[in-house]
């Protein structure tokens, strides 16, 4: 069983820039897909972008393309999330998720979870 631990959160200006990181126990990382969601107390847990074992496939939701990047090294058992310009709605619990099992576009449901990461935008 994975276990997933984020960090990278804070406090930032808006049309600042954060890099979470993901940090997963597992040796066979390669093996799981990978994802950030976001979700503010009262609202839906939002999907943000995932990543393919390989790194080669990614998906993103569209009102985040162009300002977050995700990616993974896989020799560091570790997948990051680049978030740019960001905006005081950006503010949220960001979390780190993980499955074998990876689908392209917002359907994918991961089985195993970070406890996420503040990310406060605020002047």
């Amino acid at each position: 069983q994975v276990r997933l631990v984020e960090s990278g959160g804070g406090l930032v200006h808006p049309g600042g820039s954060l890099r979470l990181s993901c940090a997963a126990s597992e040796r066979t990382f390669s093996s799981y897909a990978m994802g950030w969601f976001r979700q503010v107390p009262g609202k839906e847990r939002e999907l943000v972008a995932t990543i393919s074992w390989s790194g080669l496939n990614t998906y993103y939701a569209d009102s985040l393309k162009g300002r977050f990047t995700i990616s993974r090294d896989n020799r560091k058992n570790t997948m990051y999330l680049q978030m740019n310009s960001l905006k005081p709605e950006d503010t949220s619990v960001y979390y780190c998720a993980a499955d074998p099992r990876y689908t392209t576009g917002s359907s994918w449901s991961p089985g195993y979870w970070g406890q996420g990461t503040q990310v406060t935008v605020s002047s």
